[in-house]
């Protein structure tokens, strides 16, 4: 039996709120290290229109690699399976989601996945468009239809903090051109200001959840009816992100909470709960993996009381 109320939520978030204390919010971004590392808060978007929460659910959170399995839904949108995973793997990886070990390697050399960075921007690269802004504008007109949300926008002092400070970044796309995974004639600087205006796209909990909710409908927004992603894409994306979704701690994740999850080193968590319900929890204090400390706690809380796993 799904969750009935948000006192039931409350209950939880305070009973997971202790975790904070041995996280840390992600400084190397300065912008991000801003952030109260006690902040926790969680919504529940039901298919019938009913959401649940506890916390301060309107604070603004920026998405950072929870990004990536809504780009990758919409390039697998625009270029079909075959072309994407001729760029990137579909294997899960046991390295940190930021590391170069496998693109020097493994032959070819190809990102093991779409979910770690160098994964990540590859098919933010294959974004269609001529110019950055217009496909910002395509990424961005996508989540203002999954989310039904016309004004959310993106965080300019993260994406400048983040600009500034993406060396290692840069690196996998020079390394990704080398051997042919890029274009030649990508601009590395140009796709840098993609990337990161990408990952700095900020909403609240309640978008987060509703995006959720569009995933765990099988990309069916349930409120008004319309397939917004094709059945077979929202499939692969859940896939990965049981397998990848939670970066290097996935495996552990699906064995104790088992549904499909995508954190961002923001503290956010977006959660596809299928054909039940879509979560949106923020809390920035984060473990050594770059996970949510207090949002994994809660998610296992609620998996445990509501039999949530899909395993």
């Amino acid at each position: 039996m799904p969750c009935q109320s948000s006192d039931e939520l409350k209950i939880l978030v305070e009973e997971a709120r202790i975790c904070t204390k041995n996280g840390k919010v992600a400084n190397y971004i300065p912008a991000l290290g801003k952030a109260k590392a006690n902040d926790l808060s969680i919504a529940i978007h039901y298919p019938d229109g009913r959401c649940l929460s506890a916390g301060n659910i309107e604070k603004k959170i920026t998405l950072q690699s929870i990004s990536k399995v809504i780009s990758l839904a919409l390039v697998l949108m625009d270029r079909g399976l075959d072309d994407v995973f001729g760029h990137v793997g579909m294997e899960p990886t046991g390295d940190p989601f930021n590391s170069i070990v496998k693109l020097e390697t493994m032959a070819p050399t190809k990102p093991l996945n779409p979910l770690i960075n160098a994964g990540a921007l590859v098919v933010t690269n294959m974004i269609k468009g001529n110019t950055v802004e217009e496909r910002f504008l395509r990424l961005l007109s996508f989540i203002r239809e999954m989310t039904n949300d016309s004004t959310i926008g993106y965080c300019e002092e993260v994406a400048r903090s983040e600009f500034e400070t993406s060396h290692l970044n840069r690196a996998l796309c020079y390394f990704l051109k080398q051997h042919n995974m890029m274009a030649e004639n990508t601009d590395v600087e140009q796709l840098m200001d993609l990337y990161t205006k990408q990952c700095a796209i900020e909403m609240n909990c309640l978008d987060l959840a509703r995006i959720g909710l569009v995933f765990a409908m099988d990309g069916v927004d349930p409120l008004s009816g319309k397939q917004i992603i094709p059945t077979d894409v929202a499939r692969i994306c859940k896939t990965f992100m049981v397998t990848c979704g939670m970066y290097n701690a996935s495996g552990e994740f699906a064995i104790k909470i088992g549904i499909p999850a995508k954190s961002g080193v923001s503290g956010g968590i977006m959660g596809a709960v299928p054909g039940k319900f879509g979560i949106g929890i923020f809390g920035p204090a984060l473990d050594e993996k770059g996970n949510s400390i207090a949002g994994i706690k809660l998610l296992e809380l609620l998996s445990k009381n509501y039999q949530l796993s899909m395993f």
